[in-house]
Formats: C-alpha cells, sequence, structure tokens
C-alpha cells in the first residue's frame, strides 16, 4: 500500500461525498505500512511486514446514523458502501447525543509526525537494528527477548460540510527484556520514536543487561513505604491513569477522582505538588501529535495541570455544548515539565530509597481515589547514602498517583519514553517520592 498524498486523500474522500444522499455524511480514511521482529532466547522467531487501509463511511438523517467500512476503493465499492451506511442509519434509533457535524476548521502548521527516514526502513534495516542487540546480548551471555516493530502511514477526514484534515504518521517502537542464564536477574530497556534514525538498540540493551546482571542477587526486605525513584517508563504508568481520567463529563456525573459533592468538579483546585506541571502540544519536537480529533475538533496546546492546580479537563462536543464551554479532545501526547538532575545525580542525593525500573500488571483499586496496585519488575534496586547497594525482591504496590505527586521530593530531567502497559509515547522525568506504598513482596523477576 502507497500512503495517500493529500491531493490524493481529498479526491478520493470528494468523490465518496459524492455519493451521499444523507443530511450529513462523514468520511475517515486512514492506512500504513509497517513491519516488525520479534526475539526471544537470541534468536529471531518471527518477521513479517504489514500494510492495511481502511475507509469509514458515516452517514445521518436528523439525529439517526449508520456507519459502514471498507477497504476496496472502486466507484462501485465506495457507493455501495454509502449506500450502506444510509441504510443502517435510517433503521437506527435516534441518538440524543447526536452532534451535527463540523464546518471548516483552522488546524494551524503542520505537526512533525512523519519521519522520511522512517519510512524507509524495511527488513534490512530492522535486522541490523536486532542484530547489534542480539549480538551484545550473546557476548555477556545473557539471554535477549524483544520486539521492534515500525510503521509510517495517514489519516484523513471529510464531512459534507466542508471540513476537511489531513496528516502523515510515523512510528518505531522497540523494547528488550535481558534475562541472565539462571533466570534470577532481569533488565528491561523501551524506546519509541517518530525518526527511526534515533534509535540505538545497542544502548537500550546494555542498559538492560546491566540490569540484569546487577539483580541476580536480590535480597527480601519487608514491605512498607520507602523514598523511591521511578524512572520516566515507571512514572508514565502511573500518570496515564491520572490523565486518561481527566474527563469532565465523569467528574461533573460524580465518577471521577475530580468529583466533588452536589455535582461540582475540582477544576481550579490545587491537586498536587506545585512543582507539577503537565500538557499536551502537538507541534512539540519531541513528542509531535496529531492537531486533529477523529470527527475533526483541532487540538490545541493545553495546559492540563498548571503549578499543581487542575486547569483544564478534556470532553466531548457534546457534552461541551451543554456545559456551554469550548470542546477540549483528549491529549495526542502528554508532557510533564522536568527539572535538572538526571536519573545517577537523583540517585546520589538519596540517603535511603529504592530505584524502581519498571511498573506493571497494573490494575484499579478504587477510581475516587485513583488508588492502583501492580508490581515492580526487571531491576529495582536499594539505595544508601547516594550509591546503589544491592538488588532487591520485587514488591506489589498499592499507590495513587495523585498521592505520589503530593509527595514529591525531586523532579529529574525529562526525556521521550513509553509506557509499558499500553505502549503510548510520553515526555517525563524521573521521579522522586516519599513515602510510596509497597504492601508485599513478590517472587518474580
Amino acid at each position: 500500500m502507497s500512503i495517500l498524498t493529500r491531493e490524493e486523500a481529498k479526491a478520493l474522500l470528494t468523490k465518496v461525498l459524492s455519493f451521499s444522499k444523507a443530511d450529513e455524511c462523514e468520511v475517515n480514511i486512514d492506512g500504513f505500512d509497517g513491519g516488525n521482529i520479534r526475539y526471544a532466547l537470541n534468536s529471531v522467531n518471527t518477521s513479517g511486514g504489514m500494510s492495511k487501509t481502511s475507509l469509514v463511511v458515516t452517514s445521518a438523517f436528523g439525529k439517526k446514523s449508520g456507519v459502514a467500512t471498507i477497504n476496496e476503493y472502486d466507484d462501485t465499492s465506495l457507493e455501495k458502501a454509502v449506500r450502506r451506511s444510509e441504510e443502517l442509519a435510517k433503521l437506527a434509533p435516534e441518538n440524543p447525543e447526536y452532534m451535527n457535524l463540523l464546518g471548516p476548521q483552522n488546524y494551524g502548521p503542520e505537526s512533525p509526525t512523519f519521519s522520511p527516514a522512517t519510512a524507509k526502513v524495511g527488513p534490512k534495516e530492522r535486522a541490523e537494528a536486532v542484530a547489534k542487540s542480539l549480538e551484545y546480548s550473546r557476548e555477556n551471555k545473557l539471554n535477549a527477548a524483544g520486539f521492534l516493530d515500525n510503521s509510517s502511514g495517514y489519516n484523513a477526514v471529510m464531512n459534507s460540510k466542508g471540513l476537511f484534515a489531513y496528516e502523515t504518521v510515523s512510528n518505531v517502537a522497540f523494547n528488550v527484556t535481558l534475562r541472565t542464564a539462571d533466570g534470577k536477574g532481569s533488565g528491561y530497556a523501551t524506546r519509541g520514536y517518530n525518526d527511526f534514525s534515533k534509535l540505538n538498540t545497542k544502548l537500550d540493551t546494555e542498559i538492560a543487561a546491566k540490569k540484569a546482571l546487577a539483580s541476580v542477587t536480590a535480597k527480601a526486605i519487608e514491605p512498607g513505604k520507602y523514598t523511591v525513584i521511578l524512572e520516566p517508563t515507571a512514572v508514565a504508568v502511573m500518570l496515564e491513569n491520572m490523565i486518561s481520567d481527566m474527563d469532565e463529563r465523569t467528574a461533573d456525573e460524580g465518577r471521577s477522582f475530580l468529583s466533588k459533592p452536589g455535582g461540582k468538579t475540582r477544576l481550579g483546585e490545587q491537586l498536587v505538588d506545585k512543582r507539577v506541571n503537565i500538557y499536551s502540544d502537538p507541534w512539540n519536537t519531541e513528542l509531535p501529535g496529531s492537531t486533529w480529533a477523529s470527527d475533526g475538533t483541532p487540538i490545541e496546546k493545553t495546559q492540563w495541570i498548571a503549578n499543581g492546580v487542575v486547569k483544564n479537563m478534556s470532553s466531548s462536543r457534546y457534552w461541551a455544548a451543554k456545559k456551554g464551554k469550548k470542546s477540549i479532545p483528549a491529549p495526542s501526547g502528554v508532557i510533564m515539565e522536568g527539572g535538572t538532575k538526571s536519573l545517577a545525580e537523583l540517585i546520589k542525593g538519596t540517603e535511603k530509597g529504592i530505584l524502581v525500573t519498571r511498573l506493571w500488571y497494573i490494575r484499579s483499586v478504587d477510581p475516587q481515589t485513583l488508588l492502583l496496585t501492580g508490581l515492580t519488575r526487571d531491576g529495582t534496586f536499594y539505595i544508601e547514602n547516594g550509591e546503589i547497594k544491592f538488588p532487591v525482591k520485587n514488591f506489589r504496590f498499592n499507590e495513587s498517583p495523585i498521592i505520589m505527586l503530593n509527595n514529591l521530593d525531586e523532579i529529574g530531567k525529562s526525556e521521550r519514553t513509553v509506557s509499558a502497559e499500553s505502549n503510548q509515547n510520553y515526555l517525563l522525568p524521573p521521579l522522586k517520592i516519599r513515602d510510596f506504598t509497597f504492601t508485599s513482596l513478590s517472587d518474580a523477576v
């Protein structure tokens, strides 16, 4: 599949709309080319490529709508999809929350989400990148398991009200887990970029290897409340649960950690430490994102938390109209402002604490307080007098990102990282947190 240019996508969507007899019609199209390599026990076990495209037609008569999806773009198939969506719309019940389509929008300058270097990547380049990881693992008598994936594609939307939006996107994702031969030590690293040329699989494998070799002789220490240093990927799995729940409707309806009695919310209130600033910016060069949502609503730079205060919540067009406000789509990328210290400097300044490489298997305990539970893994270490003294057995934790960000000691330098739970990319710092709650031990490595 070739990536449709802006002009090609516009011409195709215009043709689809020409078949419409509905009151309103919206057409979304996307497509991508990509490939991946998976390896385990120091050997590649799968390698593949994928090309995918789909076109979605949504037709509406009043508040009744129907949807049809196809991946064949000849005139007969396109018209058939439009007719099918119209048939379904006429059969559907009215949707009381249906919103009329948007007219033309201004999306600002193009976001740098596409990299030509990534678009050129094929099986050879993927194999060479993975070979560097495998070579380092074998040299150090470790067992490596990892996954490398890259893709390049496009998205476009057009509707009968004159709206049109188009973007190209490229991504590369890499993760590797290294285990010692006896299975007692484990290390992990993950990276994600838009630009394949930024990926350094050997360096990431070295990081994971050091953790694996250093964690072999893990000691059990008593669970309890500890000062912890969370590496960025561990911070990601905590914060994404908070950001994804910053929705105005759930807060207004009393179903959120931002809800207050009487239908009120915590918008405008101090929620966390004053040093916490979280925002999204589609034009950030380190974490570029889409400038429009699937319905064509513009995605703008948005401050979610400023100096610890809740500044904005996301909202659908329906809920925003009901409240008499401007709709704010969920962010396409999340950034937390960092400090000046490196991870090594945070460790050096810690008298006693625990370094956490990764948190995983995250589950909600209490949505009202955002209390989460999960496990540490792939390298957990005890810090004393500014040095890593010894590895410790993994813990189960019970902690809320809200409490965590109120127990903030220090903020390190922000870096692009990947959540090991959702695989979403973020720009986040390592955090030093006091009184982080570990509830029990885990024998897993």
